[in-house]
């Protein structure tokens, strides 16, 4: 690796802020620098290639659409309203929890709505939803 030079100008205080920082986690201002540009380069690779996805994407899917490959809405609102019905009855069922046990189960869901009425507990089931 050839080292290169960059110099550029900075607010005193800031300089000193900076090195003092840096000082106090056993590292040089340069070695941070350095592990910033580098972050910030692969940052940008990334997003640029994600940029190339999503368009990828976006054309696969006005290709498809162009080519009458579409689902009417009502067709996803029924499909997804069956699946919540679905979720919500492996939820009322008694053997949905039976890795926690009867009991355990009624003392968590006790403990949480008597400890703290004014927010909804994250429990389990809240995540199938």
């Amino acid at each position: 690796m050839s080292d290169a030079t960059f110099t550029f100008r900075v607010d005193d205080g800031l300089k000193a802020e900076f090195a003092n920082a840096a000082k106090a986690h056993d590292r040089t201002g340069a070695q941070l620098l350095r592990d910033f540009m580098r972050s910030y380069v692969a940052q940008q690779e990334e997003a640029q290639q994600y940029d190339a996805w999503l368009a990828k994407k976006v054309e696969q899917s006005r290709a498809s659409a162009e080519a009458g490959n579409l689902i009417p809405a009502s067709d996803v609102e029924a499909r997804f309203a069956a699946r919540r019905a679905e979720t919500r009855a492996r939820m009322a069922a008694p053997e949905r929890w039976s890795c926690y046990g009867r009991q355990k189960r009624s003392r968590i869901v006790k403990t949480f709505t008597t400890t703290s009425r004014k927010t909804t507990p994250l429990l389990p089931w809240h995540l199938m939803i």
